[in-house]
Parts: structure tokens; C-alpha cells; sequence
């Protein structure tokens, strides 16, 4: 049963002024929809017309698809390396007779990073004996998405999934019904809990969150994201969040059918062999039929803005950049003591669509690839995907995939829009991502629960080979095959800091 209701509302504290939000200013023409049907060209500043910045590596790899046609080596089955899904309890679960009271939390970031906060908080109630609220989402400051938790997750699920480790609750009961985020927005109060650290120890929060929920009946922990750690966890804790990420947290069921939709049309791809016959020079081929590749570009402007890399685009292009960060960051720089030669070499700046495409090309993948490009918008728009096109002809998205009608439910909001891209990711055969974030994190880690394939570029050892405007074709496709090798690599078990969400062997995994 939940706290006692005669918990009294805590008195005001001192009175803060309320925080201005930052608005996101976005400039013009930054980015453009990726629907090669129709995409937009709104005015402002765009890559040069030819985008290529690699000319000789792109034109010797369009003339070696000509000419040999090779079938990728990743395409062959990943063998067993003798672990699969396991996320029972060691231990029949048991609900608490009483709980303290209720945990809010709010989380912010993407979908990817609030999966992982869900997740989270279901362990932190746990640890406390606590009710769970149904975690509350934040807007998106960037993308402006206001989705609840419902619009995005089976919420039914959810509770009937945890039903026997943790109560929970869709809202408040009336007497707590003040506890919003517009009132912890007001000022200071006694019930927001602010100072958790990141990756705080189980013992953080039971002496300072239980205290408050014994004297209110109700804390609620924001910021939240990333705020429970990995190790020194109580036994079972970690099997719980394995239950949720891997059980609990399903898509609401038009993301699942649209998902589903997407993910047969790539692999039964009537409409796309009149195109290959088109646009391939090598014509339509059946060597790939039934496969699909995955392309998670994290090539939006807040990231090419906030690696500091230059990206060819000139003058203009810094000027553009360095306006953005003032708006955002108020020009703040992480990398921004480095030179852009440094953190190539470092392997710090973004892969573009063309140096991603180069890559898979010297894997082996050729125009006759399935592409599926999960992204919501891409820095520069068309031109600055027209090398990665080029390649691969066979590229696709949600807009080209997917009718007006049906993707009427999720446009305009990212969030879901991103739930779509992860559905479709996680159900492919090869999965790539072109740069480190929180959706390669996540995607990732159900990958390697379910036993599939994924490509990890080696961005400091690409960043050095792109460089380098000596190297040839070949010598670029030898280094790439040797640092990357075919994919049969050994599963990587999680150490003991690292993120259980990232590597799931051995806490969500046993040996088969």
C-alpha cells in the first residue's frame, strides 16, 4: 500500500526566481528531412554543390562495385558464442507489505537516454521499497516533443510486466497531486531531491532520498538521468533493469505495427528493384535480398556543432557553427583547445555521411546494400547526403518507406519518430553507427542480447586514414578491413563500471 495519506504538503521554501528558459534558436537551412521524395530546401547556408570531400577514395570505390561486385563477409551468420537472454530473478520477487511513499522522476534527453532513466528508476524504487510514478518525460529543448511516457511505451505493460517487483502507479492520488513539474519549477521545495550524483551508490539513496519519503511520503528526483551506478548494487538489482529494458518497455503498438511495416518492406523490397536497375550501374542483383543494413548518422547540427571539427563547409560554415554554440552553449567547448587535425586523429569528430558510406563500401557492402538510414535530420540536407546515396542507391528512411497516412500518428514528433528508427535498428540484420550516443549505446546493447550484428567504427583510426589525402583506394580498403575485421568477434562482457545497457553480458546474459 502506498505512504499513509495523512502526509502533509511541505511548507514553501524560499522563494527562487523561476529560471528563463533557454530557447533554441534554430538557424535556416541547417537541416532539411532526409524523404529523398520531396525534402525541404529551406534558405541559408548548405555545403559547397559537390559535397565530396574524399573525390579519389569515393571514385574508386564506385569503379571497384563495377567491377568485382564482392558479397560482404558480414553478412555471414554471427556464430554461437555461448551466451543468450537470461533476466529471471535468482529469487521469487517479493512486494514490500508498505512502501515509504512515492518516487517521481523527470527525465530529460533523448529516447534512448530516457529508456535508460526508466530503467533506472524502476531500481531506485526498488532500493527504497518505494511506489514508482510513471516516470514523467521532459520536453526535448532541441526538438521541442512534448510525448509522454504513453505516447512512446506500452504503459499496461509496463506495471503488469513489474507487477510482482515493484508497485506503480500511472499518477498521483489526490492528496499529492500538487507534485508537478510546474511547482518544483516555482521555487524550492522540500521534496525535490537535486543533488544526486551521477551514478550514485544504493546507500546515496537510502540516506538521502528515504528520509524524505518517511517525512512526506513523496520525493521526486530530478535531474535523474544516468543517476544510479553500475556496481556495488544490491543482488538482484541489476537482473530488475535487465527485466525492464529487455521486458517491460515496449513500444505502444502503432510504433510496433509501423516498425513492422518498415522492417518488411526492406526485406521483401518490391518497389526498390525498379530503382536499383536505375541507379546501380551494376544493375539488380539478388545477393543481398532479404537483408537490410541499419545506419544510425548522428550527423545533426548539435553534434557537428559541438565537436568543433571543421566539416569543408569554409568560412561560412565556422561563422554558421560558432552562432549556434552562442545560442546553445554560450560558446562553450569541450574540444575546443584542440585543433581539427588533433581530434581526427583522436577519433572525436562525427563521421559525415560520405566517410560512413566509405567505409562500408571497403567492408565489402555495395550498391546492391539495403540501406536503412535511422536519423531524423541531417546537417547540410540533401547535398551533404549525396555521396552516401551514390553509393548506395538502395538507401531508404522512414518517408520513403512509409505513406503520408501512415506515418501520420508520428510525424512532428521526434520522439516517436526516434522510437521507429530504434524498432527498425534493433530488428536489422547489420547494425552501424557512425559516431558514439546514446541511441548507439542502447541499440547496441539489445543487439548483442539478441545475438545480432553490429559494426563499431574505428573512428580514431578512420579519423587518421582521412587525413591522410596520399592513401589510394586500395591501401584505404586493406587498412579498413584489418582494423575491423569481418564481425566475428568475441562478445564483450561489461566491466565493472561500464553501462549494463551497453553490454549486457553477464548481468542479462547466461551461458547456453
Amino acid at each position: 500500500m502506498p505512504a499513509s495519506t495523512d502526509r502533509r504538503r511541505p511548507r514553501r521554501g524560499t522563494a527562487v526566481a523561476p529560471l528563463g528558459s533557454l530557447l533554441v534558436l534554430f538557424l535556416p537551412g541547417f537541416c532539411n528531412p532526409l524523404a529523398h521524395a520531396s525534402p525541404s530546401t529551406s534558405s541559408g547556408w548548405h555545403p559547397p554543390p559537390t559535397p565530396s570531400t574524399h573525390r579519389p577514395l569515393l571514385n574508386g570505390a564506385l569503379e571497384t562495385q563495377e567491377t568485382d561486385g564482392g558479397v560482404s563477409s558480414w553478412w555471414s551468420p554471427w556464430p554461437s558464442q555461448g551466451w543468450g537472454p537470461c533476466v529471471g530473478p535468482k529469487a521469487t520477487p517479493v512486494l514490500p507489505k508498505n512502501t515509504p511513499g512515492f518516487v517521481q522522476v523527470f527525465l530529460d534527453g533523448g529516447i534512448s537516454q530516457q529508456r535508460m532513466g526508466i530503467c533506472d528508476a524502476v531500481a531506485v524504487a526498488k532500493i527504497l521499497n518505494a511506489t514508482l510514478v510513471v516516470p514523467h518525460l521532459e520536453v526535448n529543448p532541441v526538438w521541442k516533443d512534448s510525448s509522454t511516457f504513453g505516447d512512446i511505451f506500452d504503459v499496461d505493460k509496463f506495471i503488469e510486466v513489474l507487477e510482482d517487483e515493484v508497485p506503480i502507479v500511472r499518477s498521483l492520488p489526490e492528496e499529492y497531486s500538487w507534485s508537478t513539474r510546474e511547482y518544483y519549477a516555482m521555487g524550492i521545495r522540500a521534496t525535490r531531491i537535486k543533488t544526486a550524483p551521477v551514478r550514485a551508490s544504493a546507500d546515496w539513496y537510502l540516506e538521502n532520498v528515504l528520509p524524505v519519503l518517511r517525512r512526506y511520503g513523496i520525493a521526486a528526483i530530478s535531474p535523474f538521468s544516468h543517476r544510479l551506478a553500475f556496481h556495488n548494487l544490491p543482488e538482484g538489482i541489476q537482473q530488475l533493469r535487465c527485466k525492464v529494458n529487455f521486458q517491460a518497455l515496449t513500444f505502444v503498438p502503432h510504433i510496433v505495427d509501423l516498425g513492422e511495416a518498415l522492417v518488411e518492406r526492406l526485406r521483401n523490397p518490391v518497389h526498390l528493384e525498379t530503382r536499383v536497375a536505375s541507379e546501380s550501374p551494376q544493375g539488380p542483383s539478388n545477393k543481398s535480398a532479404g537483408r537490410f543494413v541499419a545506419l544510425h548518422l548522428r550527423f545533426d547540427k548539435d553534434m557537428v556543432a559541438h565537436s568543433a571539427c571543421d566539416f569543408g563547409g569554409g568560412k561560412a560554415e565556422k561563422l554558421a557553427l560558432a552562432r549556434y554554440r552562442k545560442h546553445l552553449w554560450h560558446g562553450r567547448l569541450l574540444n575546443s583547445q584542440f585543433t581539427n587535425k588533433e581530434l581526427r586523429k583522436k577519433g572525436r569528430c562525427p563521421l559525415t555521411p560520405e566517410e560512413i558510406g566509405l567505409m562500408l563500401a571497403a567492408m565489402g557492402f555495395d550498391g546492391h546494400t539495403r540501406l536503412f538510414l535511422a536519423t531524423h535530420k541531417v546537417y547540410g540536407g540533401r547535398a551533404q547526403l549525396a555521396p552516401l546515396r551514390k553509393l548506395f542507391p538502395l538507401m531508404e528512411d522512414k518517408r520513403s518507406l512509409a505513406s503520408e497516412e501512415e506515418l501520420g500518428r508520428v510525424n512532428g514528433r521526434a520522439s516517436l519518430l526516434a522510437a521507429v528508427d530504434y524498432y527498425v535498428s534493433i530488428h536489422s540484420d547489420i547494425f552501424v553507427s557512425a559516431s558514439p550516443s546514446n541511441m548507439h549505446n542502447a541499440v547496441v546493447g539489445s543487439r548483442t542480447y539478441g545475438g545480432l550484428k553490429t559494426i563499431r567504427p574505428d573512428m580514431a583510426l578512420l579519423g587518421r586514414l582521412f587525413l591522410n589525402k596520399t592513401l589510394g583506394w586500395e591501401e584505404f580498403r586493406r587498412m579498413v578491413r584489418a582494423g575491423h575485421g569481418s564481425g566475428q568477434r568475441q562478445i564483450t562482457l561489461r566491466m565493472e563500471k561500464q553501462s549494463i545497457y551497453t553490454y549486457p553480458a553477464p548481468d542479462c546474459m547466461c551461458r547456453v
